[in-house]
């Protein structure tokens, strides 16, 4: 994994979460169609370090991720 794969990898999570708004991880990865949880989270933490996206605790510990509100 390089740095060319996570940014395009945080491109198709920002895309994901732009249409479905607040969703757990397990079903992000379906959506953005990364195939393993390391790629997932590297985008994710991409997209964190720039501030476009929200962490919180879901109702059974789930991670939610949503993007920033503007």
């Amino acid at each position: 994994m390089n740095t060319d794969t996570i940014g395009t990898m945080a491109g198709n999570v920002w895309a994901a979460l732009s249409e479905v708004g607040s969703v757990d991880t397990k079903q992000l990865k379906k959506l953005a169609k990364a195939k393993t949880e390391r790629e997932l989270f590297a985008a994710l933490g991409w997209l964190a370090r720039e501030g476009k996206v929200v962490f919180t605790a879901g109702e059974d510990k789930e991670l939610l991720v949503s993007l920033v509100q503007d």
